[in-house]
């Protein structure tokens, strides 16, 4: 094989707490105990080796990273390592104060996650009514002069929405606007039946997206990502597996992506085991799919394998049983009738009963 490629972001996963139930969160059903969180210390120790690894972005994520205490020592640590960071967050827990404060320390910009531009039917997503504050938070970025994102993640109740959510992202002055559609791993397969939007609905939305893309074009930028359950083509996920991203979780585990610990028989050390750019490299998980020798039919023989790299290795095993199967998403799956048969279903069944993220009480 040959040598491991360099990593650009490192995806910082501060912490599994979070005052947000979302009902498509993609952290583990079965989460890790709060005890098990990294120290600053050690935080500190992963960003200095990821920016020797060749990591130029940091992603501070949860859960909700602004439950961390030390979340302003963090930004001054990847600061003083010339990374660029991204506080990923919900804005419930936010001051004013505090964004000064973490702005001061070296914060380069801030993406926001709105659940639907309408209180009621965001809080059906999120499982409380934060809307107020999450507009107060976005208001906040702006007058600090930090780069804005919007990121509205689209499913059956919004998706008829779009129109409404770039006008809410234009009122309030966003540099880039991200319409991603829910992808069915974490508590979004849990909820799939409720979350699965129609076909018509995808088209629709589409359409509407390129229209606001174009007429926005060098005032905001406005990435709509297809759901590939309607597309019949896999996505690149995570640009390759261990390609691109690098994802470390509250607990310490380095990962490919932020769903792979759940693949049976993979084995993801922790940064308190062994360096970063050793994990990177040598770890067996992170080896596990990288280059193609592990590509079974179709995917072996196919034109495309360059470009998706046979889909989502966790789709494939969390549908499947089998991580090296071809995604059950790409049309020339010989289980392409999961996806399939899960869209009609989801069409054709009444409204299923809604199952909220929850924690062990450690985490909440």
């Amino acid at each position: 094989m040959s040598a491991a490629p360099r990593p650009y972001t490192l995806v910082a996963e501060l912490t599994y707490r979070c005052p947000l139930r979302c009902l498509y969160c993609s952290n583990p059903v079965e989460l890790a105990a709060r005890e098990k969180e990294l120290a600053t210390s050690e935080w500190r120790r992963v960003l200095r080796e990821a920016e020797a690894l060749g990591v130029v972005q940091v992603n501070f994520s949860g859960g909700e990273p602004l439950l961390r205490d030390d979340l302003e020592d963090l930004v001054a640590e990847a600061r003083a390592c010339a990374l660029y960071s991204n506080l990923i967050t919900s804005g419930v827990p936010l001051e004013r104060a505090r964004l000064a404060r973490l702005a001061e320390q070296g914060l380069d910009s801030v993406q926001v996650s709105f659940q639907d531009d309408r209180p009621a039917a965001a809080a059906r997503i999120a499982g409380c009514d934060e809307l107020e504050q999450k507009l107060r938070v976005a208001g906040w970025v702006r007058e600090l002069g930090l780069p804005l994102t919007v990121n509205a993640v689209l499913q059956r109740a919004n998706l008829d929405r779009v129109a409404d959510l770039v006008a809410l992202a234009e009122k309030l002055g966003a540099e880039r606007l991200e319409l991603a559609n829910t992808t069915y791993l974490g508590w979004a397969l849990v909820n799939r039946a409720a979350l699965l939007p129609t076909r018509a609905q995808i088209e629709r939305a589409r359409a509407e997206a390129q229209a606001a893309a174009e007429r926005l074009r060098g005032r905001m930028e406005l990435l709509f990502v297809l759901p590939d359950y309607h597309t019949d083509l896999p996505r690149a996920c995570m640009g390759g597996w261990a390609s691109r991203h690098l994802v470390v979780s509250p607990d310490g585990v380095a990962l490919p992506c932020h769903q792979a610990r759940a693949i049976a028989g993979l084995e993801f050390p922790s940064v308190r085991e062994r360096a970063l750019d050793a994990l990177w490299s040598d770890s067996p998980g992170f080896n596990a799919f990288r280059g193609e020798g592990w590509m079974q039919e179709p995917c072996r023989s196919c034109p495309r394998r360059a470009l998706d790299f046979g889909g989502c290795r966790c789709q494939a095993f969390q549908l499947t049983g089998d991580p090296a199967a071809t995604d059950p998403a790409c049309r020339l799956s010989p289980r392409h009738d999961l996806v399939t048969d899960a869209v009609q279903h989801s069409e054709a069944s009444p409204e299923p009963e809604l199952v909220y993220r929850r924690a062990p009480r450690a985490l909440t």
